[in-house]
């Protein structure tokens, strides 16, 4: 009877399955991926580079051929034509369209549960903003930290010069050449920035979890997570910007306010704005000066 009853009883529960573990970025593979990123832009542009200087070298050997004294002609018109600011903005947008589109697929591919994500411990936050008004608060940080920043800058660098390598190339450039960089800078510079330094990075820093909550993180983890993303971010601009240190503080300080805007959206996209508004002013600055009011 015993045995028939045991036969017959229903099985015992099965315990209860854990969710697959989340492969996660750690912070050595997140800072492995930004030197890639900015590799691929060292790669990508002296690549492209070669293959323009090739081009116009072989169009205008063509055309001075059997010239006298063809050779010296030759590379005083192949320097003149690679000089050209609209030929370097043009082979900049490519390098930064290409090492943009490359990087964000091997984020994507690699990451694919974590890209819509919209908590900061858990994913990179392609998801819509809880509000707008942290649409808001993007507007008013991408237009204050400009202003703020500049007016810090300024009082470290004092006599000493501030500007970019792509300022100076955007001042010089036609029309349409800064048209085609200013596009880059304000969409594509952001939107692979913003995934890298408060997506990949920032949610490394903060230590990957699978049901975190805000109150458990630590308010000094969370702090040295937004410090620390945003210095980095300052820093590695520094050979862009001639390694003024000066000029660091700023970003940084841009870099703090799209890490809080990021923590606190559960979204990427208002970080992304507020780094194109900032964009926006200070490419405003090629057209003011190339065409100076009145």
């Amino acid at each position: 009877m015993n045995a028939s009853a045991e036969l017959f009883a229903a099985p015992p529960p099965m315990p209860p399955t854990l969710p697959a573990p989340v492969r996660a970025p750690g912070v050595g593979e997140a800072i492995g991926l930004l030197a890639l990123y900015f590799a691929l832009q060292l790669a990508v542009g002296f690549t492209a580079g070669s293959l323009v200087g090739l081009v116009v070298g072989m169009r205008i050997g063509f055309a001075h051929d059997g010239a006298r004294g063809s050779s010296d002609h030759t590379m005083s018109a192949l320097q003149a034509a690679l000089s050209n600011p609209d030929l370097r903005t043009g082979v900049t947008a490519a390098t930064l369209l290409i090492a943009a589109s490359v990087t964000l697929w091997i984020v994507h591919r690699r990451w694919p549960r974590q890209w819509r994500l919209g908590s900061a411990w858990q994913g990179f936050g392609f998801a819509p903003s809880a509000g707008a008004a942290f649409y808001a608060a993007a507007l008013a940080l991408g237009v204050g930290v400009p202003i703020i920043g500049g007016m810090l800058t300024h009082l470290l660098a004092g006599s000493h010069p501030v500007t970019q390598s792509i300022a100076q190339m955007g001042q010089s450039a036609s029309l349409s050449g800064r048209l085609v960089l200013a596009l880059s800078a304000v969409t594509l510079g952001p939107l692979v920035e913003e995934t890298l330094f408060r997506g990949v990075l920032f949610s490394s820093l903060l230590g990957f979890r699978r049901a975190p909550a805000m109150a458990t993180a630590g308010n000094t983890r969370i702090a040295l997570a937004m410090g620390l993303s945003a210095l980095l971010f300052g820093m590695v601009h520094l050979p862009d910007l001639g390694w003024r240190w000066y000029a660091v503080p700023n970003l940084a300080l841009l870099g703090l306010g799209c890490a809080w805007l990021r923590l606190k959206s559960g979204s990427l996209w208002p970080a992304v704005m507020a780094h194109g508004i900032n964009n926006v002013l200070a490419v405003a600055g090629w057209f003011v000066v190339a065409h100076p009011p009145g």
